[in-house]
């Protein structure tokens, strides 16, 4: 791995191979009220319509009733220490943002930790992409960079808060090319694209997903996935660009740490099945997002290789002012 990459590991490959799960054995009385699902993100943004989606297949499951409450702030953290704070029960789950999940700790004193929650699933990947305006002078990401070094400090970059993979993109490839940007943090998607829309930022750290499902006036310059998208063969990856950078969101679900092993399994079981359910992916897919299905402790164990990896970038190049 080189200095300036953080890669998901060989085992995303792994498909539905992760989804096994032990069959549940003990009649667990759960749900025994509303189930909410905390989402760290404002209304509209890819985290909420995820989010969404799998409320309605996991009511269909349990067979009682799922909402989203919306708490954004702080990168996710809001809504993330609501849910570690949450009474361990099953009752109260929140949504996952990686990276954030596990930098937020690492650069502040932060609400929770990993070890905070207790894993669901992760459910999505989806590559951070760089935009413009469709009316800027930039045709590639090399007029970017070329502007940047001519002038450190002065382009302006749009991303949903520090720490994110919108963000962390910008930190690397800025240690990758000896560039400054400005970035300008916003509360979620709809904000974003607001932002660049009205000519208020230049650049806009926004993921492939909701780009690609709302691209006017948008020119989209880059994308951090291992390789092209097969939603947009038209974007390049900043590998191939000559950017040793990778990056991309993967949104998940966990629970309080505590939670009683028997409804974690339940929780687990019922994700497992709507991973695997073609009415959900064809909606993830129809977002243009990539199913990435991990069930449960092996999606954290990867998690703590991925958190080392972090503080690591840290120590070398501490991005909260970045």
């Amino acid at each position: 791995m080189t200095r300036t990459t953080i890669t998901r590991r060989a085992a995303l490959a792994a498909g539905l191979s992760t989804l096994a799960t032990p069959a549940i054995t003990q009649t667990v009385r759960f749900p025994e009220r509303p189930i909410e699902i905390v989402v760290g993100f404002v209304p509209g943004g890819a985290t909420d319509l995820d989010a969404r989606a799998f409320a309605r297949f996991l009511e269909q499951r349990l067979g009682g009733t799922v909402v989203v409450v919306n708490r954004p702030g702080a990168g996710g953290e809001v809504a993330l220490g609501t849910v570690a704070r949450a009474r361990p029960d099953g009752h109260t789950l929140g949504t996952t943002n990686m990276p954030g999940l596990v930098t937020i700790p690492i650069e502040r004193q932060a609400q929770f930790r990993l070890d905070s929650f207790a894993p669901i699933a992760n459910l999505v990947t989806d590559p951070s992409a760089i935009s413009c305006h469709e009316d800027s002078p930039w045709q590639t990401l090399h007029d970017v960079i070329e502007a940047a070094r001519r002038a450190p400090d002065r382009i302006t970059y749009a991303s949903p808060g520090i720490g994110s993979d919108d963000h962390l993109q910008l930190v690397l490839l800025q240690e990758a090319t000896g560039t400054r940007f400005v970035n300008v943090v916003f509360q979620g998607d709809p904000q974003l694209r607001t932002a660049l829309l009205g000519k208020q930022v230049d650049l806009m750290g926004l993921n492939l997903g909701p780009v690609t499902a709302n691209p006017e006036k948008i020119r989209v310059l880059s994308q951090g996935g291992a390789t092209r998208s097969r939603f947009r063969r038209d974007v390049p990856t900043l590998r191939e660009l000559g950017y040793p950078v990778e990056m991309a969101s993967e949104r998940g679900l966990v629970a309080p740490a505590g939670t009683p092993p028997a409804i974690l399994a339940r929780l687990r079981e019922a994700a497992a099945d709507i991973a695997r359910d073609p009415e959900f992916v064809r909606i993830l897919e129809s977002r243009f997002t990539e199913p990435l299905a991990e069930i449960g402790e092996p999606w954290f164990a990867r998690l703590r290789a991925a958190e080392q990896r972090y503080r690591e970038l840290w120590a070398r190049v501490p991005w909260s002012g970045r």
